[in-house]
């Protein structure tokens, strides 16, 4: 965790309203840190329904494993989430720790194990001392409050330089419900059907299913569009808790995400999740500037993705828009080596609205001091036209500075 906030903080944090069947606590458990807290425990009522989507690595972390074999109950009462250590590549022994610390925190809660969710962000490969959990899970649950969901997110944060929330209120029937976010992650940042960690609270009446298939479907252009440096975590999850508090001021239970009824439900789900993701790529590690890119005129969307993100993780344009130069020969060479179907000949690019290259050569009216100008802006907007249909897509990046280097050249130390 940083002591310099990135320059690209949101300039505004918002209230977050209490969730009905959501009690949080932070502690320090002594995992890695110290003289902060590392450990959140988030106790959920009865009846609260649990959905997630994980990373698509070969190589998923403990804390993964145990709960994509928990989601098929569909119920959940509580969530350990620990800093510090990501009790990953750590065989038998990481997989005896995700279980001790089940087990604590479920007597701790009083309910069964299956209903215990959890997860772990920090080191790579070496071993959780999961009985640091022993007792202090049972306290955290005594102190657990509807509460501070901002203490929450720092609690959980790693390389991160500010805590990540974000939150939304909707009617659904007759009642107004709350769906409240929170998400970690500044490196190792390439989501693949998830997100680094990141938890979704809402007092929405929703059944498993049907919130599976909304979380599924929200993350594809929100956490799955954002890249750092496009390397993707072994622990990346995400997890949806959903009370149904809400349900007796009239909310209707929801049992299909095609309801009619959660049409303005989605959207504001989506915008949470796309608040979220957006911090995350502002929050790079070393991050200077936000990067939008955009691609339009592709055979397909999934061929704009594609080439969306081979720009987006090209170190040498990252380097360039550190560096305040719209350098388009990267962009180009980003574009080709993509794999997916351009015409150089009707290629075009634009920086922040000013085109600089045109049908597969500079733009006539390019102007160097123009372009130069627009690159010191905190945000820069890539725009590539392929011409060749009608697919589009768009990312989030952050460019690539010597500061990520140093902060990942002493990760362990």
């Amino acid at each position: 965790m940083s002591s310099t906030v990135s320059p690209l903080a949101p300039k505004h944090v918002p209230d977050m309203p209490v969730i009905a069947g959501v009690r949080l606590a932070t502690a320090e458990a002594g995992i890695r840190y110290k003289n902060r807290t590392d450990v959140l425990l988030a106790v959920m009522d009865k009846g609260t329904t649990v959905a997630g989507v994980f990373t698509r690595s070969k190589c998923p972390s403990a804390p993964v494993e145990w709960c994509r074999a928990k989601l098929k109950g569909g119920k959940a009462r509580a969530l350990v989430v620990n800093s510090g250590n990501a009790n990953a590549f750590t065989g038998k022994t990481g997989r005896a720790s995700t279980a001790l610390t089940a087990k604590i925190a479920a007597k701790a809660v009083g309910c069964s194990e299956g209903e215990i969710f959890l997860a772990s962000t920090g080191v790579i490969g070496e071993p959780l001392d999961a009985t640091k959990f022993d007792g202090v899970l049972g306290r955290l649950a005594e102190a657990a409050e509807p509460g501070d969901y901002l203490a929450a997110a720092k609690a959980i944060m790693t390389t991160d330089t500010f805590p990540k929330v974000a939150t939304a209120t909707v009617k659904l029937g007759k009642a107004k419900v709350t769906i409240n976010g929170m998400a970690k992650g500044a490196g190792m940042i390439a989501p693949d059907m998830a997100t680094m960690l990141s938890f979704i609270f809402t007092d929405a009446p929703i059944a498993p299913a049907a919130l599976q298939a909304l979380l599924k479907s929200g993350v594809e252009d929100t956490f799955n569009a954002v890249t750092i440096d496009g390397d993707t975590s072994t622990s990346d999850t995400l997890l949806a808790f959903a009370t149904g508090a809400a349900a007796e001021h009239g909310a209707p239970k929801i049992s299909r995400a095609s309801d009619p009824r959660l049409k303005a439900f989605v959207k504001a789900f989506n915008q949470v999740l796309a608040n979220l993701s957006e911090q995350v790529a502002r929050d790079g590690e070393g991050a200077r500037k936000l990067v939008e890119i955009t691609v339009e005129g592709a055979k397909t969307k999934a061929s704009a993705r594609k080439i969306a993100m081979s720009i987006a993780n090209s170190p040498l344009v990252k380097t360039a828009i550190a560096g305040e130069d719209a350098n388009w020969g990267r962009v180009v060479m980003a574009v080709g080596k993509a794999g997916e179907p351009a015409d150089r000949d009707k290629l075009s690019i634009s920086f922040n609205g000013i085109r600089v290259a045109k049908n597969g050569a500079r733009d006539p009216s390019y102007d160097e001091a123009q372009v130069s100008e627009a690159m010191k802006a905190p945000e820069i907007a890539i725009k590539v036209s392929l011409g060749l249909g009608k697919g589009r897509d768009r990312v989030l990046t952050c460019d690539l500075t010597k500061e990520y280097v140093a902060i990942n050249g002493d990760y362990r130390s």
